[in-house]
């Protein structure tokens, strides 16, 4: 592994409803495509293509809420799982039709969250789509630099005591942190968990308007204009001003994406290649050369 790599984290949100959701499965799942034999549990590769030493930890104050189809969480592939590895604000719950985790409406109902559905605005009521968001700011981000002042000698005065009656201050309003729920599903399902959730109805809908094309090269898309769930996340991160998470998880996706591929044709991981050199320029903030 790279030297100065960090240590494994904790098992986070997605890891947690992958192992919930393989407890309830009669059978063992069996991905298909991808490497074959065993896999680390930290990041879903084959032992000589693990990921889990490269794993960054870059702060957000965007939060993401991942609301999965029932097999999402199971399969390799899927980056959701690359949104709460970087993340730390990641929530995750499995989706059903018929019953919904209080959990996740308590989430929705917290009031440090402003929650914003992200969904194709095509689909959805003028009335609810927005294409941007509230950003809050960085703690110290309003704290302006003062330049010295020289004091100015003053003569001293007497000046008699006034009473003054005490004045009731109203406590500083803080805005809430944008969260964002992503349904992480193949498009089909995402249109059926959106039509059949009645408690996003009341949400306002972020549609996105990315510039550029999808990168996704690990499972096949009829549209172009489809992107998989870390480039949404990406995506939202940007809008709400998280800048350096947004890059870190472009980075990783790509990182993952090299391992994965590598892994399936039986091939090494180049671990001073492009994909590597991205990551680490966007975790620290380096300046990129190229």
């Amino acid at each position: 592994m790279p030297k100065g790599a960090n240590a494994p984290a904790l098992p986070h949100a997605v890891s947690q409803l992958r192992a919930a959701r393989l407890a309830r499965s009669a059978k063992p799942f069996l991905a298909r495509g991808g490497p074959k034999g065993e896999r680390c549990p930290g990041c879903r590769l084959v032992p000589s293509h693990c990921l889990c030493a490269l794993r960054p930890q870059i702060d957000a104050r965007a939060g993401i809420c991942l609301l999965m189809a029932d097999i999402e969480p199971l399969k390799p592939s899927n980056t959701g799982w690359l949104v709460a590895d970087v993340v730390p604000d990641t929530f995750a719950f499995g989706w059903a039709r018929t019953e919904t985790d209080p959990a996740l409406l308590a989430l929705l109902a917290d009031p440090q969250w402003q929650p914003y559905v992200v969904f194709p605005g095509e689909f959805v009521a003028p009335e609810r789509v927005v294409t941007q968001v509230q950003q809050t700011p960085h703690a110290g981000d309003n704290a302006q630099a003062k330049r010295p002042v020289a004091p100015r000698p003053v003569a001293p005065r007497l000046v008699a005591p006034r009473l003054v009656a005490p004045r009731l201050v109203a406590p500083r309003l803080v805005a809430p942190r944008p969260l964002f729920i992503l349904l992480d599903a193949t498009w089909p399902e995402a249109r059926k968990m959106f039509r059949k959730s009645p408690y996003l109805d009341a949400l306002p809908v972020l549609s996105l308007q990315p510039a550029q094309l999808s990168r996704y090269r690990l499972r096949r898309s009829t549209r172009t204009d489809h992107f998989c769930t870390a480039e949404v996340a990406a995506l939202c991160l940007a809008l709400a001003g998280d800048d350096q998470a947004s890059a870190v998880l472009e980075a990783w996706l790509d990182v993952f994406t090299h391992h994965y591929l590598q892994a399936k044709h039986q091939l090494p991981a180049d671990w001073q290649g492009m994909a590597h050199l991205a990551l680490v320029q966007a975790a620290t903030g380096a300046p990129d050369d190229a």
